[in-house]
């Protein structure tokens, strides 16, 4: 894979991974194939600071979770009112990392097939 290709994907893409994972992620995307480097640029990540705000406005109803495919977590927060709003304010500094989790999954997911 062309180095600046993979550059340009990591500039672009970098707020939706952890900062600790990009190094893995160039190494991984260097010795792609050029028949997958056409599904890597169309994946679609979830933007941390949008499923943030998502959380701070609805995150008692949980679709801050159901965002990121969650749905288990998402239906918990929904029936118990977001742990009675304790799930939910603790889930404000906890989205971003698992947002940017679900990201990597997408991602390495995307590389396996």
């Amino acid at each position: 894979m062309d180095a600046q290709k993979v550059d340009m994907f990591i500039m672009s893409n970098n707020k939706f991974f952890d900062s600790f994972q990009l190094h893995a992620i160039k190494d991984q995307l260097i010795n792609l194939p050029e028949e997958k480097w056409v599904r890597i640029q169309v994946l679609q990540f979830k933007d941390p600071t949008t499923t943030l705000i998502v959380s701070i406005l609805a995150g008692s109803l949980g679709i801050d979770r159901f965002l990121i495919g969650d749905v288990g977590l998402g239906i918990g927060k929904l029936i118990t009112c977001g742990g009675l709003s304790i799930w939910a304010i603790v889930d404000w500094f906890l989205i971003q990392a698992a947002t940017k989790e679900k990201n990597m999954q997408t991602l390495q997911e995307a590389l396996l097939y």
